[in-house]
């Protein structure tokens, strides 16, 4: 992300979300209780987490790296992680 585009203290904490809505998606896939518990609740988390990265996508899609666009644009999540902790954010 450009810290022209949006400022440094504004792309951090845009990436801080972004990086938490991806953490928290994947220990929902992880959630072998809640799945087994209440698989509608654990499809409901994880459509809400989807909706929000996608909101959080089109709200900085014009101000992040082509790569980071790549993967959110092909729901490649935990490689959209991986690029972020990698400092590619």
């Amino acid at each position: 992300m450009t810290e022209q585009a949006a400022g440094t203290g504004g792309a951090e904490a845009a990436l801080a979300r972004l990086r938490g809505l991806l953490r928290e998606r994947l220990e929902v896939i992880a959630d072998h209780a809640l799945r087994e518990r209440d698989p509608a609740a654990q499809l409901a988390r994880l459509q809400f987490l989807s909706e929000e990265i996608a909101a959080w996508h089109r709200q900085w899609r014009a101000v992040l790296p082509a790569r980071l666009n790549h993967f959110l644009d092909g729901a490649s999540f935990q490689k959209a992680l991986a690029f972020i902790e990698a400092g590619g954010g």
